[in-house]
């Protein structure tokens, strides 16, 4: 590792996940939560797609930062107190989520703060960059085309945020489609990813909040209602989804996510961390995002919310959410282990017809069967990955643990499933 002057202290592959990273995503538990508030004040397509647009702005936001961890230790020397003050910043982002389109009469225009607050994180993130590239001129000029990309987009937010409300939605989703087209015209060439390991580990820690995020949400919608049968089974069955949405991810892909990532090198590791990691992670974390806001409305139905009881059915956009999040999160994993070298799915795939299936009838049966429905589809995926490909997936896992042979194990893993 090496140090510029004091202010930063670049890392190698051998760096770790640092608990100031780990502080650091405390900010965006707390913008999940706020992206799912705002979800359940709209329920209807335009709700959906505001709340859409806004947590992939706040995922780009993660995203630079999981990158700039990886060529810049987080916790040494300036960079540390840069990390602190996009907490404050980004931590204010979200404490305006709720009011990013429909401002609240009083206080400081929320649109306007929401696209301030995107600048300051994008911005301090592009300088810390660039003093991280001190010495490696191709960087530079990565960071350099980036930062563009980001003047651009923010010029944008800033525009839509003084735009006339039914034309704000349409200028902030250009101004996201900048940033996440911009950054795919400027290439992949230039970046520095030294330490793999680090940066799965990173997404991976980003989905078990999101994850944590849809069993918040069983708990907040059954908050101030009183404990019943009904609404502890149904508890169990919605931690048993939430569980096993973890295992898809994480009992063998995210373990060969990481060796395929550890089997490049340069500019062949950039396009594949950015595809299959900064890209295709934004749908998991989307489709878990509106699973929760299914779940916070299925548990208020459930707790007896409103006269409601767990017979009723739920209306409208409200009535797909579940099923919708979690078929958009299963058909992620399907691209997600296309990208990494996988084979296709096939039995994912049928698991995401089937999820979308019970979709179809969420209007037309009661809120528990629609949950228990769903949760036995992905447990039972679960299932027969499991006891299928079980020799395969215990020489990847021990592989994996002991450190010695895992990549084989990785693509002994892979060729059997």
């Amino acid at each position: 590792m090496t140090t510029h002057r004091g202010v930063i202290r670049n890392t190698g592959e051998a760096v770790k996940v640092t608990p100031l990273e780990l502080f650091f995503d405390l900010v965006f538990v707390y913008a999940f939560t706020q992206v799912t508030a705002l979800l359940a004040t709209d329920v209807s397509m335009r709700g959906l797609a505001r709340g859409l647009v806004v947590l992939a702005l706040v995922w780009w936001c993660w995203v630079g930062y999981s990158w700039l961890g990886n060529v810049a230790a987080a916790d040494e020397g300036l960079t540390r107190i840069a990390f602190f003050g996009v907490m404050v910043a980004m931590f204010v982002m979200a404490l305006t989520i709720p009011e990013s389109f429909d401002d609240l009469p009083g206080g400081l225009q929320g649109p306007f703060v929401f696209a301030a607050c995107y600048f300051v994180v994008r911005a301090v993130h592009a300088g810390f960059f660039l003093l991280a590239a001190r010495g490696d001129p191709v960087l530079r000029a990565q960071v350099l085309r980036f930062t563009g990309v980001m003047v651009v987009s923010t010029g944008l937010l800033l525009a839509g945020a003084a735009a006339p409300v039914e034309w704000q939605l349409a200028i902030w989703a250009a101004a996201l489609l900048t940033d996440l087209g911009g950054t795919l015209a400027i290439g992949h060439s230039g970046w520095r990813l030294p330490a793999a390991a680090h940066f799965t580990e990173r997404h991976g820690l980003i989905v078990i909040i999101a994850l944590g995020e849809s069993i918040v949400a069983i708990g907040v919608g059954a908050t101030d209602l009183p404990i019943s049968w009904a609404l502890a089974f149904a508890s169990a069955i919605g931690i048993a989804l939430a569980a096993a949405l973890w295992w898809i991810y994480f009992d063998v892909i995210a373990l060969v996510a990481e060796e395929a990532l550890l089997r490049t090198q340069g500019a062949e590791r950039n396009r594949l961390a950015r595809g299959a990691f900064s890209y295709l992670h934004l749908p998991m974390i989307a489709g878990i995002v509106i699973a929760a806001l299914g779940m916070k409305k299925t548990f208020e139905y459930v707790g007896g919310a409103e006269g409601h009881t767990w017979t009723d059915s739920l209306h409208g956009v409200g009535a797909y959410a579940l099923p919708l999040g979690v078929a958009l999160y299963l058909a992620s994993q399907v691209a997600f282990r296309r990208r990494i070298g996988k084979p296709l799915s096939w039995p994912l795939v049928v698991t995401v017809a089937a999820v979308a299936a019970v979709g179809s009838v969420g209007s037309l049966v009661p809120v528990t069967v629609a949950l228990g429905l769903v949760t036995l589809v992905a447990v039972g995926l679960v299932a027969y990955e499991t006891v299928t490909h079980l020799e395969a997936r215990d020489a990847l896992r021990h592989g994996h643990h002991d450190g010695a042979g895992s990549a084989g194990a990785a693509q002994e893993g892979t060729a059997a499933r």
